[in-house]
């Protein structure tokens, strides 16, 4: 957890690049390489192997790596491209560029690269996951290398991205990277004892139109009618109202005016916490927000305390009865403040918490249970009713509510196109909470992404994903569900070439929509890397449904992916989360077991069933069909009604 520091600390994330590099890189008196060129890269194995970047015009380069030189001029905008021909994995090896300038990057392997990218739970780093102490103390993989892309956004195609550099894993470097790529590469690292680059582009509660290019997405109706060049020059005139937005987050009147002193009693109002501050009436804006509650205790209670906060988004400062107790910097880290028993009273108490929010959501958000204060064994619940103040809002000073979600194609512009050069092995994606409004829309941009990235590329490479896990409350009755329907259009863009899929419904968490186990997120998305890009024979997915036959009152189902058979993960021996129904459509749960290999559903109040849905719903918890290999069963209905 780290501790809050000068408002310097808010800056980058506040103040989100817009990009202009481009325009900056028309003209080079040195050879320039793109920042995805530094020291400890990896290059993609058994590809040419492309090198580019800028120059003087007519500038003679000369690039040479383990043996190999290849020679070009840049062309009269300053631009050089060139290719070395396929090399084995290997390493390490120095890659030399030379023109009228000589640039030496070092320890550069040869192996495997793979793109991850989508919203938070790819972007969720490997210090705030289970077992996170001993995972980066275990962490040293020198044939790992990572490489984190800046936030950025733009409306234009960038030639290059606003910073970053490939490190090399080790327990230094790998606090802060993405934990579902980790794990995933360090599974592939040891299977195939190849080199694994890991480039993280991701960016939390962003939604898949914002990852495709303007080449497709401007051709949609719905944005046709977009004015580019006024939203371009809106942008150019970004700068200045960012200066002045900075400048009044600096000078924020809540701190001066002592917003968090007890006697402070002006201009609250009611708000219900926790949630993210974009869902209430403080609206689709960033900046600075106070909150307050007010709780009463005994005189026995006082004493030492500790005051649990859950997750703020992104920073906070929390005042108890005047006094600082705590703050942290980070919008996924648990807040946790130990109170000394000097601080507390008997009778009324003013807990004050300031949050600063850089992009995306922000606020008070976790779930209810974890916002309290404990005393020895009382638990005094903060959840409900507050009072909030606004202080400074991105949105009082013209800048764009919504960020990289208000338009499409901004991050692909920012960080997926600069690199698009590079030969890469493929990508995994974890993506989709943001659009679980509009499934079916989902169900055809999906598979357009993934068409998308690959022309781009110029490489059909495999693209594997996350499907979305269980989240929110169980439902006590079979339900719709926008979930649900969200899966069931990922699942069915395994129709694609080259795809695959891990399925986690097993493993999330009904108030976190950030589930701590990513082990095992990326073990899963391994195994099926290992099948669909290195065609091991591996058992690599759960139970996938196949056919249904009716028989009597019962419905038989059938599987692939079985891996060594289907098992039921219950003491029992219970078969859970099936539903069924006839003509009505009214479904109910049913009862089900396993028998030669299939799947027996059946209701005795249901005579003549039609359908079955399996673990469909926001959070399916009991879902218990699996094979022998440990992996569950993917979620899937029979009928095509209401999802």
């Amino acid at each position: 957890m780290n501790k809050i520091g000068p408002l310097s600390t808010f800056k980058a994330s506040a103040l989100v690049a817009f990009v202009f590099i481009s325009l900056a890189l028309s003209v080079h008196a040195e050879v320039v390489l793109p920042k995805i060129f530094s020291d400890n890269m990896m290059l993609q194995r058994n590809q040419p192997i492309h090198v580019w970047g800028w120059a003087k015009p007519s500038e003679s380069v000369t690039v040479t790596f383990h043996g190999a030189t290849a020679k070009t001029k840049a062309d009269k905008n300053g631009n050089w491209k060139l290719s070395l021909k396929a090399m084995s994995h290997g390493g390490p090896y120095e890659l030399v560029v030379k023109g009228k300038n000589t640039i030496t990057l070092k320890n550069i392997l040869v192996g495997d690269i793979w793109v991850g990218s989508g919203q938070s739970n790819m972007e969720w780093i490997v210090k705030t996951t289970n077992h996170a102490a001993e995972e980066i103390a275990n962490g040293n993989h020198p044939q790992i290398r990572l490489f984190t892309v800046p936030k950025a956004m733009s409306f234009d195609t960038e030639k290059d991205l606003t910073g970053g550099q490939w490190l090399e894993c080790n327990p230094e470097t790998l606090g802060d990277f993405s934990a579902v790529a980790y794990f995933f590469g360090r599974k592939l690292n040891a299977e195939l004892n190849v080199p694994i680059g890991l480039i993280n582009s991701s960016w939390g509660g962003t939604n898949i139109q914002t990852w495709m290019s303007s080449d497709i997405m401007y051709t949609k109706d719905e944005y046709k009618k977009l004015d580019l060049p006024a939203l371009r020059l809106e942008a150019k005139e970004l700068p200045e109202k960012q200066r002045k937005y900075y400048d009044a987050l600096q000078n924020e009147k809540g701190k001066s005016e002592k917003w968090y002193e007890p006697g402070y009693t002006d201009g609250w109002k009611k708000i219900v916490l926790p949630k993210i501050w974009e869902q209430t009436e403080i609206g689709n804006a960033d900046g600075i927000v106070w909150f307050k509650k007010e709780f009463t205790l005994d005189a026995a209670d006082i004493g030492s305390a500790t005051l649990h906060l859950g997750p703020i988004d992104d920073i906070d400062e929390t005042y108890l009865n005047g006094k600082l107790v705590g703050g942290t910097n980070g919008w996924n880290a648990e807040r946790n403040y130990p109170i000394a028993g000097n601080i507390l009273q008997p009778g009324k108490n003013i807990l004050v918490v300031r949050v600063t929010d850089g992009a995306g959501g922000g606020g008070i958000y976790g779930a209810p249970e974890k916002l309290f204060l404990e005393i020895n064994t009382k638990r005094i619940d903060l959840a409900g009713e507050w009072l909030y103040k606004v202080s400074v809002l991105n949105t009082q000073y013209g800048l764009q509510a919504g960020g990289p979600n208000a338009y499409p194609s901004q991050l692909y512009n920012a960080m997926i196109a600069p690199f698009i050069s590079l030969p890469i092995k493929g990508v995994i994606w974890y993506q989709g909470e943001a659009n679980t409004w509009e499934a079916e829309r989902y169900k055809a941009l999906f598979p357009e992404l993934i068409n998308n990235w690959r022309s781009k590329w110029n490489q059909q490479f495999p693209f594997l994903w996350v499907q979305l896990a269980n989240f929110m409350a169980p439902d006590a009755t079979p339900a719709s569900s926008e979930w649900a329907a969200l899966r069931e259009a990922q699942s069915a863009t395994l129709a694609l070439p080259s795809t695959g899929q891990a399925v986690i419904i097993d493993i999330g968490e009904a108030g976190d929509i950030h589930p701590r186990n990513k082990q095992d997120v990326g073990l899963r998305l391994a195994l099926s890397a290992l099948h669909v890009a290195y065609n091991q024979d591996v058992v690599y997915s759960g139970p996938v449904y196949k056919s249904m036959q009716k028989t009597d009152n019962k419905l038989i189902l059938t599987f692939d992916n079985v891996g060594s058979g289907l098992v039921i993960k219950d003491k029992y021996g219970y078969l859970k989360s099936f539903a069924i129904a006839g003509d009505d459509q009214k479904f109910v749960w049913a009862k089900a077991y396993i028998e030669n290999g299939k799947v027996i559903v059946y209701h005795p109040d249901v005579k003549n069933p039609v359908a079955v849905r399996y673990a469909w719903g926001n959070n399916p918890d009991d879902a218990n069909l699996y094979n022998q290999e440990g992996l569950p069963a993917s979620p899937f209905r029979t009928d095509n009604w209401k999802p």
